[in-house]
């Protein structure tokens, strides 16, 4: 049986509390047109308020993600995880309460609304009503909500993140907000009873408020602990993210507020706050820990750069789709490209860890319109180098090319970079082979015959001399007589024979098992006989444009179970399922092999790959998809 006030009103509603909110929309137009409109001006504020508090969290939230400003900073170095996202996705119940809270208080103190806008000792007595009472009384609920029957009932919820963030601090039970918001409407209250209070001061002090509680659980560490040397006296009268942490990671200590005065007033101060905050801040200078794995991505367009944890977690924890709500963002994202354009060089976008190898996820700053114009090439190849520079001087294993970095006319599937540097310690790796083997098993072994497109390209060559070892029929489209024999000479003398140049779609009509390897238009679809099935390795996936034919996702694996710290999907992708690129690359760091893998794709090493990554606990993901 739940606890009373444990759990939230509106929990069952989803999205659709949301709605709530209309109650003082509504209020403020009939007030506007009905009524004195001075009667709306307090609902106008919450409306104002809620969103000003729901900001502060977001771009706490956003600042706290961004990897390549905070990596050295994090004071616990786990990732924030799915089932912990998903824990705290309503973690703003808080805001849409409160706001509840200070409608009652309107109607119980009617005066509230002919406050004037600034009054400087409003100021003061709030700071001192804060101290007197919001920060003892707090002291006093947190620390009682540690008892046994109060911990597992209601708090236990809040420390079931096992990371800090800013959203965290929202994640808590009905009843511990209830009492949060008694501790900010008491200096608010207290301050307009003694004739004080005034817009901006309660303005100033919620948002305040908001914003300290974000620092504390933010998980990297921005205060410096030179601070407190110059002046001691501040560290009881400020808490800094290091000591708030200590509160999660060693429950029993740290209870305060804001203000370790009363941790020490209480005897309940954690006697390695200072030196782990002194700790924490001096080594925010240096490098944290060497990636044993480093997967090279890229932006592929305006949408999919807002696919990212600092933007907005929720959405980067879902596989990318189009939303309505982030069109308003789109010329954010437009000016975020000329500025890397302009000015950047590749960055930390996310990381895991597996099986202890800590894997992470740089980005070469380019859109993907950019690899296809011809004057952005060289500039592309030297971010790329610069990456593989960087990672080889950190003391990285293995660096993965993600799509369009391995382009074959851009540098030969990472050709390049090896010959211009034969002394890489970094093992350089594409991901085809993997990618190649992942098509491969996805196809029926009664097929007989197949239509390939891209069929000279890096991945369509392997396949199509692999299949044709199969005895399996391969119709290769391509315009290029000389391309076509230079790959059927490769394969064996017997098996010659099943591979088959096609100049036109037509040639496939009557075959159902389609492999794309270059973007197809819906005219071109339309030669496909229905029933047919499209396997795919081009970027971006056809569009599904038949109802009769099946459409398959591009190649990928699911990371083992055993994962930890995954929080964001890749792309399109299900969550724990990156492309196969990424895959062969964990899969060549696991196997410790010491080879590049750049240029053709050595057919022979298609199922050694494959069962490798069986091996290792990568999963296959079905692309059959109606």
């Amino acid at each position: 049986m739940e606890a009373p006030l444990s759990t939230w009103p509106w929990e069952k509603l989803g999205s659709f509390k949301y709605l709530l909110y209309g109650l003082f929309v509504a209020k403020v137009m009939y007030s506007r047109y009905q009524e004195d409109s001075i009667k709306a001006t307090w609902c106008l504020h919450v409306l104002i308020l809620c969103a000003l508090r729901g900001l502060i969290y977001q771009l706490w939230s956003s600042f706290s993600n961004m990897l390549f400003l905070t990596r050295n900073r994090r004071i616990i170095k786990q990732g924030v995880d799915f089932k912990q996202i998903d824990k705290e996705w309503d973690w703003d119940n808080f805001i849409l309460l409160q706001a509840l809270m200070a409608s009652l208080a309107y109607y119980t103190f009617p005066n509230l609304v002919n406050l004037p806008i600034w009054d400087l000792n409003g100021f003061m007595v709030i700071t001192i009503l804060h101290v007197v009472f919001s920060e003892p009384l707090y002291y006093y609920l947190h620390k009682s909500f540690h008892g046994s029957y109060l911990f597992k009932h209601y708090h236990s919820l809040h420390h079931s993140s096992a990371i800090p963030q800013p959203f965290t601090a929202g994640h808590a039970t009905f009843l511990e907000q209830i009492l949060l918001g008694a501790v900010i409407g008491v200096p608010i209250l207290g301050s307009y009873l003694m004739g004080y209070g005034s817009v901006a001061m309660i303005y100033g002090y919620v948002l305040v408020f908001d914003f300290l509680r974000c620092l504390g659980h933010c998980n990297f560490e921005i205060i410096p602990h030179q601070l407190f040397l110059a002046f001691p006296f501040v560290k009881y009268i400020l808490y800094t993210p290091t000591y708030h942490t200590l509160h999660h990671t060693e429950m029993g200590t740290n209870y305060c507020l804001f203000m370790p005065l009363f941790d020490v007033l209480g005897n309940t101060l954690n006697p390695k706050s200072w030196d782990m905050h002194t700790k924490a801040s001096i080594e925010s200078g240096k490098n944290g820990r060497v990636p044993d794995f480093v997967f090279l991505a890229h932006v592929v367009d305006m949408t999919s750069a807002l696919h990212v944890p600092y933007v907005f977690r929720s959405f980067s924890s879902t596989p990318f789709s189009t939303k309505l709500y982030m069109i308003p963002l789109l010329p954010l994202s437009f000016l975020a490209m000329l500025v890397m354009w302009l000015y950047s060089k590749p960055f930390l976008n996310t990381f895991y860890y597996l099986r202890g190898y800590l894997h992470q996820t740089w980005v070469v700053p380019r859109f993907g319109f950019q690899y296809f114009l011809p004057f952005a090439a060289e500039g592309i190849n030297k971010q790329i180098e610069q990456a593989i520079l960087r990672a080889d001087r950190l003391g990285v294993k293995v660096i993965s090319l993600a799509a369009l970095n391995k382009n074959e006319a851009l540098n030969g599937g990472g050709t390049l970079f090896v010959n211009k540097h034969p002394n890489l310690t970094v093992r350089v790796v594409h991901g085809n082979t993997l990618t190649a083997a992942v098509i491969l098993n996805e196809i029926p072994k009664h097929i007989t015959e197949v239509f390939l497109t891209g069929a000279t390209s890096k991945l369509g060559r392997a396949i199509a001399l692999y299949l044709c070892t199969r005895q399996v029929r391969v119709l290769m489209l391509t315009s290029s007589t000389e391309r076509f024999q230079k790959i059927q000479k490769e394969a064996p003398a017997e098996y010659q024979k099943y591979l088959v140049q096609v100049t036109k779609y037509q040639a496939a009509k009557h075959c159902k098992t389609w492999i794309v390897g270059k973007w197809i238009t819906p005219r071109e679809q339309k030669f496909a006989p229905a029933g047919a099935h499209f396997h795919q390795f081009v970027v971006p996936p056809v569009l599904p444009f038949r109802s009769d034919c099946t459409y398959g996702d591009l190649a990928a694996m699911r990371l083992p179970p055993d994962v930890q710290g995954l929080g964001s999907c890749e792309y399109t992708m299900e969550r724990g399922v990156v492309h196969a690129c990424h895959a062969g690359g964990v899969v060549h760091s696991l196997e410790g092999w010491t080879h590049h893998e750049v240029g053709a794709i050595d057919v022979h090493r298609i199922d050694l790959v494959w069962e490798a990554a069986l091996k290792h606990g990568l999963i296959p993901v079905s692309s059959f998809k109606d």
